[in-house]
């Protein structure tokens, strides 16, 4: 009986311990910051496939991105699915198009490759390659190495990012597997193309340390209002020092200094499909003022890249719904910060 005491009162001491500790994290994470990184250089996420999704012409959408929001920076997921649809049979023309269109316009791109890319359902694979666990993985390898052997030398290509979030056990995806990631990695590296490789992870979910330290470059999503069945919508209950602490420990542990933002939550996080929804539900979780802060919080974060998600909702609003409010904030934002240089 005295020892069962000992034990419980120790285990409850150690459970009080914890949570002061948490408390104390909530506490200074939110405490305010003030200053912004104004020299931060912004950009977006585009995704041919996610825009066709939504009902636009994906090429005017592309364009408009670059004339009217006068973007230079631009990710660019490459689908495995659309890129190799028949085994050995590749089509790259839409890749070629949009890297030639950037060129143009001295815009820089990181162009993501792998299974698992930016925007639903996250994994890409074609039909004929998921036969078998040992031809999937085969036969990525070797579409990753012709994609990047096919585009080493193109001067608008400013990162490879290899896979999408790998570790986050999101969408509709085979079983994770380190060892193919380490094997796509050490494909990319060995190509010694000049060009840093990403590796991207989410912002709240993860401690980075398992992307960051295979990465020359590591990428961190950031989402303040989310959607959650059961308890609607809600912010996360963190501020830009939460972010500032994680590049901290991401220094220490992973021995990684170059951190951006890869994508930070510029349209609605929604129950369903979000153009399905209608807009006032849309705007619950972001609307021109939210665009705004968003931004204005990952600069207080401190972060020197900001990628922002969402462009192709900007313009569907636009043209498709006659409401251009997120477009036209978004080309203030990119706006005052060209005029910053």
């Amino acid at each position: 009986m005295v020892l069962f005491k000992k034990i419980f009162k120790i285990t409850v001491k150690l459970i009080l311990a914890v949570l002061a500790v948490i408390v104390a994290l909530l506490i200074y994470f939110n405490i305010p910051v003030s200053s912004e990184n104004k020299d931060a250089k912004l950009g977006v996420t585009f995704s041919k496939r996610y825009a066709e999704d939504i009902g636009l012409n994906w090429k005017e959408a592309y364009i408009a991105i670059l004339d009217d929001l006068k973007v230079k920076k631009i990710r660019i997921p490459v689908y495995w699915d659309l890129t190799e649809p028949e085994e050995g049979r590749y089509n790259y023309d839409d890749i070629d198009w949009q890297l030639e269109e950037a060129g143009k316009r001295n815009a820089e791109i990181i162009l993501v490759v792998g299974q698992k890319v930016p925007r639903w359902p996250e994994c890409a694979i074609p039909g004929w390659a998921g036969t078998s666990d040992q031809k999937r993985k085969t036969a990525l390898l070797k579409f990753i190495d012709t994609t990047v052997e096919r585009y080493k030398d193109n001067s608008e290509i400013k990162y490879w990012q290899i896979e999408n979030e790998p570790f986050l056990p999101f969408g509709i995806c085979p079983d994770f597997d380190v060892n193919l990631l380490d094997s796509e990695l050490a494909l990319v590296k060995s190509k010694n193309t000049g060009k840093p490789v990403m590796v991207t992870d989410s912002g709240e979910l993860s401690l980075w340390v398992r992307a960051a330290s295979r990465a020359d470059v590591f990428g961190t999503t950031m989402y303040r209002t989310i959607y959650k069945k059961g308890l609607g919508y809600f912010d996360y209950p963190i501020g830009p020092r939460f972010f500032q602490f994680k590049a901290y420990f991401n220094k220490i542990l992973a021995h990684q200094e170059n951190n951006i933002v890869i994508e930070l939550q510029g349209e609605p996080w929604i129950s369903g499909y979000t153009t399905e929804q209608p807009l006032d539900e849309q705007f619950k979780s972001m609307d021109a003022e939210k665009l705004r802060n968003n931004v204005s919080f990952a600069r207080k974060a401190g972060f020197p890249e900001i990628y922002l998600w969402g462009a192709e909702w900007w313009y569907w609003l636009r043209i498709n719904q006659g409401y251009p409010e997120l477009w036209n904030t978004a080309r203030d934002l990119f706006d005052s910060r060209q005029k910053m240089r």
